[in-house]
């Protein structure tokens, strides 16, 4: 499981219910972070190199890209590097046009995943005759970075990361927001407070762990080793997150 930080997690929150005994080893790209900043030949040309160099490391079945940015930029490059199969993270557009009763919802997420061309085809196809906002949100990533490490993160610093979108014409009737950054639901309270009044909150996590659970269907699970999380960045920074990753499983800590 692969993210630029720790966003991931609550991918992993879902596998876990999922698939319990599904040894997992999740790889945090910290010396990459922030992705969404980065230009696009750079991330895809990062993620495939670094899935490529793990995947020979350490053979897995399947590789999720639990990061929209990466997911929506890098998925196919990606696919034609490995030979297994590929789950990736995308905007929930699809159920959250579904959702909507005001007609009007929202996509946050990284500057780099809402201008994706990806984004612009689910849009076409999903949400025909609804008004979708969208807007990038790039320091709610560090915000999010920041909770998981014990700080706190104030209602006014969700709301000042979210202006843009709240100012948008037509954001008054937004019912519903996608979490297209896997980082996001870690501040669902923070952001339900910035908005100011009830938003339904849809991201792909519950989604991914289905497609999991299928493609690896039949087969045979087995730990030989405690599970692991491995970084690109500073390992005593890693280290502090020893508790949450405890939290969902993941006993070592490792530098990639």
């Amino acid at each position: 499981m692969f993210d630029s930080g720790v966003g991931g997690l609550t991918v992993l929150a879902e596998v876990r219910k999922a698939l319990p005994d599904a040894p997992v080893i999740y790889a945090a790209d910290m010396a990459g972070l922030p992705y969404g900043e980065k230009s696009e030949a750079e991330i895809a040309a990062r993620v495939a190199g670094l899935l490529g160099r793990m995947a020979e490391r350490w053979q897995p079945r399947l590789v999720c890209i639990a990061c929209n940015t990466a997911s929506t930029i890098a998925l196919g490059m990606v696919r034609d590097v490995l030979e297994v199969p590929i789950v990736g993270t995308v905007p929930a557009i699809k159920p959250a046009a579904a959702l909507t009763r005001t007609g009007t919802f929202a996509v946050l997420g990284t500057a780099a995943t809402v201008r994706q061309p990806y984004v612009d085809a689910l849009e076409a196809e999903f949400a025909g005759g609804k008004r979708m906002l969208r807007f990038g949100a790039p320091q709610l990533v560090m915000l999010a970075e920041r909770k998981l490490r014990g700080g706190t993160v104030s209602v006014a610093e969700a709301r000042e990361a979210i202006a843009g979108l709240l100012e948008q014409p037509g954001a008054d009737e937004i019912d519903v927001l996608v979490h297209a950054c896997t980082h996001f639901p870690l501040l669902d309270d923070e952001l339900r407070a910035a908005v100011g009044r009830e938003v339904t909150f849809v991201h792909g996590a519950e989604g991914i762990a289905r497609r999991i659970a299928y493609l690896t269907q039949g087969q045979d699970f087995a730990r030989s080793e405690p599970d692991r999380a491995v970084t690109t960045g500073d390992l005593a920074d890693f280290e502090r997150l020893r508790e949450t990753f405890a939290a969902y499983g993941i006993e070592r800590l490792d530098k990639f």
